[in-house]
């Protein structure tokens, strides 16, 4: 296969990519149907990064992918010196395409003298030379204007509930939201699985204490319902793990867990092994290594959607067609 493909007048389509996730990389380039552009990237001594492109980018529309997986400030780095190396190279566009956007969930402040990290990471990629972001469900749609520029925001959904669909009886489903600031994402879920009632997990939080989160109750009807247990993602599973139990100790007759986003920072796996779930269902946008997978986790491919993405952008195409108006 060729490294690029040809556009219409001079406009060539080239993938790069970092180190972070190689395995999705090279199933986009598949889905596309070309080799990834060979790069160089290695670290010195002093853990500085280096990186170089084997080939010539001058002209091309390039796209550079890398999940900002851990470590994260690793590869954060790595994509802005890819992004400079592009633009110092006289790439035609540059689109950063981020399957896991590092700090997305510092979009705010919650209390005085912190800084909100989401919009510096938008700026670095901006000054670095990106013409354009893409990512896969960001932790609140707000991040989207953090950025001087086009944002491409995909949506896992279609690939999440077309499995879901095939593991349950949509006739008993109820959409369970992990808490009352994703209902709205609940409610997409329930009309793509038949329309079935919905429910959330009244939980409280400490913004002092990150990753900890307690699940007091499940606001809505679960008894005797298949329940579908949603979010953007899941980091520590302490959240996810407790609205599991919640549920079932609701009368739940079953919980499935399905996320995007598989952090599954430790002690994760044995929480959501021992949470009563009865699949765990992510996508690839991170990397899983087998230390961190367990039995009834499920990891759906990405790659056919974020390649259908570049392509639509490569072709002056719509985006938003791969969602079907939704959302």
């Amino acid at each position: 296969m060729n490294t690029s493909i040809p556009g219409t007048g001079e406009r060539t389509l080239v993938v790069a990519a970092g180190r972070a996730h190689p395995a999705l990389a090279e199933d986009v380039a598949d889905e596309l149907g070309i080799n990834l552009l060979p790069t160089s990237a290695y670290d010195f001594a002093n853990s500085e990064t280096y990186v170089r492109f084997g080939e010539s980018v001058r002209g091309t529309d390039i796209f550079l992918l890398q999940s900002h997986t851990a470590p994260v400030n690793q590869w954060l780095m790595e994509h802005l010196l890819m992004v400079d190396a592009a633009k110092r190279a006289s790439a035609r566009t540059i689109t950063v395409v981020a399957p896991f956007y590092a700090y997305a969930r510092q979009d705010k402040k919650s209390r005085g003298r912190e800084p909100i990290s989401a919009r510096l990471v938008a700026d670095m990629l901006h000054t670095a030379g990106a013409d354009r972001i893409m990512s896969v469900d960001l932790h609140t749609a707000q991040i989207q204007g953090f950025f001087d520029g086009p944002v491409d925001h995909l949506w896992a959904m279609p690939v999440l509930t077309d499995y879901v669909r095939t593991r349950v009886d949509t006739s008993n489903v109820t959409v369970v939201s992990p808490d009352a600031g994703r209902i709205r994402v609940a409610e997409q879920w329930a009309a793509k699985l038949g329309g079935g009632p919905l429910a959330f997990v009244h939980k409280t939080r400490d913004v002092t204490r990150p990753n900890q989160a307690v699940a007091n109750r499940v606001v809505g009807d679960v008894e005797g319902r298949d329940c579908v247990l949603v979010d953007d993602l899941i980091d520590t599973g302490g959240t996810i793990s407790e609205a599991a139990k919640v549920c079932m100790e609701a009368g739940a007759k079953s919980v499935i867990v399905a996320a995007t986003h598989g952090v599954l920072s430790d002690p994760a796996p044995q929480r959501l092994s021992e949470s009563g779930a009865v699949e765990v269902v992510v996508t690839d946008t991170l990397p899983i290594p087998p230390e961190k997978r367990f039995d009834g986790l499920t990891v759906l491919s990405i790659a056919p959607l974020v390649a259908r993405a570049i392509r639509e952008v490569f072709d002056d195409g719509s985006v938003t067609s791969l969602f079907d108006g939704n959302p």
